[in-house]
């Protein structure tokens, strides 16, 4: 298994190198960069794949590399000012304004510098994802008969039926749909339910990334507080008769970012009240695999106990595979379920067959169960490790949860404290983290902070992290007398 440092290493020196050579002069051969570096002929070809892709080399199958022979001319900047006026003459008439912020969802998108220990990070590290499986489940789906033609538009059937089960009750498959990642169907769910200018709930705090794909489509989010068991169902009541909206979007099961659980208690009573207003529950079921050994029985999606179809649920392979195996679900009954069908088959037609042929080999594979009882164990021990190193080292912190799922914790900041100062300082001092501004709708009741902890190499990684934070809290939180009056060391 190669190491993305390695090939950033590699194409770095390369890259360096290339004065030594004339345009068009031939590289060092494979073999020869193998043995030089001491690494992977796997490294070696990313390495020079990436050069390739910045225009600086050239590579021929079967002659090696070539240095670029450079560019003759440069063509003229165009004059591209009148777009401004297009874009935002185009929104002059929406009742509310589609703007598209990805801001909030690229913070855990971004690899962050080298040396920079990553706590601001949505998914496993490379360590934890399944690649030997998944790249066997690659291998043998590419050979099936048919793979690589097209597949049904809602999805393989036995992908459907295997989704279906997971998310039990009376669920079929006919009832669920593939997507293409939990990304795209909160946007087909939200494009289906949801007109542009209408209000629609969500949690507050919420996932930054279903805000965006909310205001992108025109929508306007209207937040319902958490509090440590979900959504509180009297302020979503009074929410619904407020704004009249006929939406709302939650996560059940270790909410993003508070890591709360709806109680059984509220789950009745949330479907009662979306019911009694004529609305839909879209149930965004990211993380129900990344569950801690030390979690119990975990509660049934809402949609296992939902006959009436006030339900839409989103499932999601991803979190617990890797960034890149985008494979999820849609399940809803009733007639939404042609309209999510429709809005799906237009943006995107279909979900690649051989991705999901892979799915399928994947969760029908001894592997499998294995990775998910393996991650299960990491992920606690991780947890356990970052609420070790906070309550020791950063006591002023406030840590009012600890999740027994999911791969985060949040975190709330002394009063006054300027969370883009915090982030700010953390970077230079060799952390990254997400501030907790982008988790709210409306004004945030307090700073925060999210720290993951799936991201990292391991438990020695966090608690490294968790010192250099030290560094920065004393950087921001120290009061201004303090420093100045402070004695100098000897």
């Amino acid at each position: 298994m190669y190491e993305r440092s390695s090939v950033r290493e590699l194409a770095e020196q390369l890259r360096r190198e290339l004065d030594r050579y004339s345009p068009g002069g031939k590289l060092p051969s494979s073999r020869a960069l193998v043995e030089r570096f001491r690494v992977s002929p796997v490294t070696v070809s990313r390495a020079l794949a990436q050069l390739a892709a910045e225009g600086l080399v050239v590579t021929r199958p079967g002659a090696g590399a070539f240095r670029a022979r450079p560019r003759t001319g440069t063509a003229p900047a165009g004059d591209t000012s009148w777009q401004e006026v297009a874009l935002s003459a185009d929104g002059a008439a929406d009742l509310v304004p589609r703007t598209v912020d990805a801001a909030g969802v690229t913070v855990s998108l971004a690899a962050p510098p080298p040396g920079v220990i990553e706590f601001n990070g949505g998914y496993l590290h490379p360590s934890l994802q399944p690649e030997r499986a998944m790249a066997a489940a690659l291998s043998r789906a590419g050979r099936r008969p048919g793979a690589w033609g097209r597949p049904p538009m809602e999805g393989l059937p036995e992908l459907r039926e295997w989704f279906a089960r997971g998310i039990g009750g009376s669920v079929t498959a006919a009832e669920v749909l593939v997507a293409a990642g939990g990304q795209a169907a909160l946007t087909t769910a939200l494009r289906a339910l949801a007109p542009p200018g209408a209000p629609v709930l969500v949690e507050s705090p919420t996932y930054p990334g279903m805000l965006a794909i909310a205001r992108a489509a025109g929508l306007r989010p209207v937040p319902v507080p958490v509090d440590a068991d979900g959504v509180r169902p009297d302020l979503l009541a009074d929410a619904f008769r407020a704004t009249g909206a006929r939406v709302l979007v939650c996560q059940p099961l270790f909410q993003n970012p508070t890591g709360a659980v709806l109680a059984p208690a509220r789950r009745g009573e949330v479907l009662g009240i979306a019911r009694g207003a004529g609305a839909f529950v879209v149930e965004d079921d990211f993380v129900r695999r990344l569950v801690h050994e030390d979690a119990g029985e975990l509660p049934r999606p809402l949609a296992a106990d939902d006959p009436d179809g006030v339900v839409v649920h989103v499932g999601s392979l991803t979190k617990a595979t890797s960034p890149s195996f985008r494979v999820s679900a849609l399940a809803a009954r009733g007639p939404v379920l042609e309209r999510l069908r429709a809005i799906q088959v237009v943006d995107s037609f279909f979900v690649p067959r051989p991705l999901q042929e892979a799915a399928l080999e994947l969760v029908g594979s001894p592997a499998w169960p294995r990775h998910l009882r393996s991650i299960s164990a990491e992920l606690r021990a991780r947890r356990e490790a970052m609420t070790t190193a906070l309550r020791l080292t950063l006591p002023e912190l406030a840590l009012p949860h600890v999740p027994s799922g999911g791969y985060h914790l949040w975190l709330r900041l002394p009063d006054g404290t300027d969370e883009t100062a915090l982030a700010a300082a953390a970077l230079r001092a060799g952390v990254a983290l997400t501030p907790g501004r982008p988790y709210f709708s409306a004004e945030p009741p307090a700073g925060h902070l999210r720290l993951s902890f799936a991201a990292v190499a391991g438990t020695g990684e966090i608690t490294e992290g968790v010192r250099r934070l030290r560094a920065a809290c004393d950087e921001v939180l120290r009061p201004p007398e303090t420093l100045r009056h402070a004695a100098p060391e000897l």
